[in-house]
C-alpha cells in the first residue's frame, strides 16, 4: 500500500488540475453555456497561441531563466512568414519555414547573450523584446499582412468528431506537449534540463556542458515561438505587426500557473498547458457572466500572485 501511495502524484503537482476543476465547477454554476462542447472547443482554440509560447517558456524557466521577448519574436515570426508568402511568392510551407528560423535566430541570440557573455535573462530578454518589436514594424511598415495562401490558414479549420469540434492547430498544440514531456521524462538531454535549474554548479561538475544545454533551450523555445507565430497566422489569417504585446505575460502566467517554479528545476510541462487552461477558462467564464475584461486581468494577476506564493512556501518548505 505504502509503495502504491508513493507512486500517486503529490498534491502540490495536482494543484493546478483541481484549481482548473474548481475554476470549470464555479462557472458552470454561473452560467448555462458554459458546459458545451461548443465553448469547450472556443476555449482550447484560444488558447493554442499562447499554450506553444508556453512550452518555450517552460523549457527557459526550467533552467531558472526568463524570456520577456517570446511575444514579440513571435510577432515578428507572423511578419516573416506572411511577408515572404505575399509579396515574394513562397509556398506556405517555405515561408513558415522561414518565419522559424527567424524566431529561432532570436532564440540562438538570447542563448549566446545568456551564455557567452553572462547576462542575465531578465535583462537580455527586455533587450531583445524591444528589438523585434522595431523589427517587426520596420520590416512591415507598421501594416498588417492579409494577403496570404490559403495554406498558411490549414491549421485554423475544425475538424468535427460526432458533435464535438476541434481545431488542428489544437490538435497540434497537444501533440507538442506530449512529445516534450517524454523528451524532458525520458531522455538525458531533457533531464539535464532540471539539473542545469536546479544546480548548474553541480551539473557543470559532473561533465555536463551547461552552456551548451542553455543555449540548446533557448535556440528550442525560439522554434516553438515561430511554431506559435504560424498557429496565429492560422487563426487570424493576417501577420499583425501589433500581436504579441501581452502573449510574453500571457506565457508566464501559464507557467507560473501551471506549477513551474520560477526558481528552476522543478515543474512539468504540461502544468502549463493547465495554466493555459486555467487562464483560458476565467476569462471565457467571466466573458459568459459578463463581467468587464479589466476584472478578467484582475483576476489574472492575482492567481499569478498566489501561484508564486505558493510556490516560495513549498521552497522553504523543502529546505
Amino acid at each position: 500500500m505504502k509503495n502504491i501511495i508513493s507512486k500517486l502524484p503529490s498534491i502540490a503537482s495536482l494543484g493546478p488540475f483541481i484549481a482548473l476543476l474548481l475554476a470549470c465547477a464555479f462557472f458552470a454554476s454561473q452560467s448555462d453555456r458554459f458546459f458545451s462542447t461548443q465553448n469547450f472547443s472556443l476555449i482550447f482554440q484560444q488558447v493554442m497561441v499562447v499554450g506553444v509560447l508556453a512550452i518555450g517558456q517552460t523549457l527557459v524557466i526550467l533552467t531558472a531563466g526568463i524570456d520577456l521577448s517570446c511575444g514579440m519574436v513571435m510577432a515578428l515570426g507572423t511578419i516573416v512568414m506572411t511577408k515572404f508568402a505575399a509579396d515574394y511568392g513562397l509556398s506556405a510551407p517555405v515561408a513558415i519555414a522561414c518565419g522559424i528560423a527567424a524566431t529561432a535566430t532570436f532564440g540562438l541570440l538570447n542563448g549566446l547573450l545568456v551564455t557567452r557573455i553572462k547576462l542575465p535573462p531578465f535583462i537580455v530578454t527586455l533587450g531583445t523584446l524591444n528589438i523585434a518589436f522595431a523589427c517587426t514594424q520596420l520590416y512591415s511598415h507598421a501594416q498588417t499582412i492579409t494577403n496570404i495562401p490559403d495554406g498558411m490558414n490549414w491549421l485554423g479549420n475544425i475538424l468535427k468528431l460526432g458533435d464535438t469540434t476541434i481545431g488542428y492547430g489544437v490538435i497540434l498544440m497537444l501533440a507538442l506537449y506530449v512529445l516534450v514531456w517524454l523528451w524532458l521524462r525520458e531522455t538525458a538531454a531533457g533531464r539535464h534540463v532540471y539539473a542545469v535549474g536546479n544546480n548548474p554548479e553541480a551539473t557543470r561538475l559532473t561533465g555536463i556542458s551547461t552552456e551548451k544545454v542553455l543555449l540548446g533551450v533557448y535556440v528550442l523555445a525560439g522554434v516553438f515561438y515561430g511554431i506559435a507565430a504560424m498557429l496565429s497566422v492560422a487563426r487570424t489569417g493576417s501577420g499583425d505587426p501589433n500581436g504579441g504585446q501581452t502573449e510574453n505575460l500571457d506565457a508566464i502566467t501559464a507557467v507560473v500557473l501551471g506549477g513551474t517554479s520560477l526558481f528552476g528545476g522543478r515543474g512539468v510541462i504540461l502544468g502549463s498547458l493547465v495554466g493555459a487552461l486555467i487562464v483560458g477558462v476565467f476569462r471565457n467564464g467571466l466573458t459568459l457572466i459578463g463581467v468587464s475584461s479589466v476584472y478578467q486581468v484582475l483576476v489574472t494577476g492575482i492567481l499569478v500572485i498566489l501561484a508564486v506564493t505558493t510556490d516560495q512556501m513549498s521552497r522553504k518548505g523543502i529546505r
